[in-house]
């Protein structure tokens, strides 16, 4: 039986939670203790087995694969398909298909790398939404979504066209073996709130679509509180734009039910030009994170009182030379009278947002000065830009 499963460390992947929570779900409950430490499970019309509470068994390997026998032989299924499903047995499954790959299951490398990095940055604006939900999300500072993101594990692909499988760790393993009750209330562990909100995420993005589609202009913003942000819509449709179609499932661990096993949600390739739109839409609505601004300093404002100081900049944003206000810190505002007194450019950096007819820069600073080779320096559409991150 061993032999199966190759030199047994394949059967000691297999946790003594998910050989428990399998066995409840299928209709056995604990009965007696066997030993120090296992116990007899029995059930209706089903044979009695012994599953171990521990790994920490010399034959381990060999009582899990005795266990394999027994559920695939009352499930009428084959072993292997068994043991898969007891691999994430005590995890939150989530599938994402693509229905565009070769004969052999491959995709373009292009395509698989597109849909991989879309699935995280997916899981990122969901966890990102748990408590704060948002348009749009500067998901790089979040350190809570991103620690979440970490105990989550990328799992093997599977047929079945070109399948990418992520895998959330619910219950962790040093948690008693009971399955918990009332598993849809709110104190969920952090992890089956990420996958529920993943699923709640989907339903409301598919239903903005379908909202938007007849002509309603706030579906999308109406959205938000169901977990959709330019962030998920834009990873979203990356890992849609690459293939005809792409369903997104759920399976839920079997250590905490619910009351559907499973949550399948379906996008079609023309699904991703109306999310990257909607991405488009939250980001004009809420500003422009993490931006560099080439310009020069046309006005300064500080009342006496004051440290901080206004300043006025005249940068290009979308192509356009326009008026941008921002706030400073002493220390940059004295960077500001400098520039300004050299006429020389600055970088500015910050958060741009438009409010009312104006842009204004929050959260800004002065991150360089640029040394001019004219005495006059101004800002034209030709060579003045809106500097992404880094640049």
């Amino acid at each position: 039986m061993i032999s199966n499963f190759g030199d047994g460390n394949r059967l000691r992947a297999v946790t003594p939670l998910a050989l428990s929570a399998y066995a409840r779900a299928a209709g056995w409950t604990p009965v007696d203790v066997f030993g120090d430490h296992s116990n007899v499970y029995s059930g209706d019309g089903l044979p009695e087995i012994i599953v171990p509470r521990t790994q920490d068994l010399g034959d381990y390997a060999s009582v899990v694969a005795r266990l394999i026998a027994v559920f695939a032989e009352v499930a009428e299924v084959d072993e292997t398909a068994l043991y898969a499903d007891l691999l994430v047995a005590d995890r939150d499954v989530i599938r994402a298909r693509a229905d565009d790959s070769d004969a052999d299951g491959a995709v373009n490398i292009n395509s698989g790398a597109d849909l991989v990095s879309g699935a995280r940055d997916m899981l990122l604006a969901v966890a990102c939404s748990l408590h704060d939900p948002r348009p749009l999300y500067r998901t790089g500072a979040n350190k809570e979504a991103n620690d979440i993101l970490s105990r989550m594990r990328l799992g093997q692909t599977e047929r079945g066209s070109y399948v990418v499988t992520l895998l959330t760790p619910v219950i962790p393993p040093q948690v008693q073996e009971a399955l918990i009750p009332d598993p849809d209330t709110d104190d969920a562990p952090v992890e089956r709130q990420v996958t529920r909100r993943l699923a709640q995420a989907l339903v409301s993005a598919r239903e903005a679509m379908e909202k938007t589609s007849i002509g309603d202009k706030e579906a999308f913003a109406d959205s938000v509180r169901g977990g959709t942000s330019a962030n998920f819509c834009d990873a979203l449709a990356q890992m849609i734009e690459p293939f005809p179609s792409l369903d997104i499932s759920m399976t839920w661990a079997r250590t905490r039910p619910m009351r559907s096993h499973r949550s399948v949600m379906k996008f079609l390739k023309d699904d991703a030009s109306v999310l990257r739109e909607a991405a488009r839409s939250f980001r004009n609505r809420e500003g422009k994170l993490d931006v560099r601004l080439f310009g020069t300093v046309q006005r300064l404002q500080r009342d006496d009182t004051e440290t901080d100081g206004t300043v006025t900049l005249r940068a290009s944003v979308d192509g356009r030379t326009q008026s941008v206000i921002a706030v400073l810190n002493p220390s940059d505002y004295d960077l500001a009278i400098g520039a300004h007194r050299s006429k020389e450019p600055v970088i500015a950096e910050g958060d741009l947002r438009r409010l009312g007819q104006r842009w204004h820069l929050e959260n800004p600073s002065i991150a360089e000065i640029i040394a001019s080779e004219h005495e006059d320096a101004d800002v034209s559409d030709d060579h003045s830009s809106l500097y992404p991150p880094g640049r």
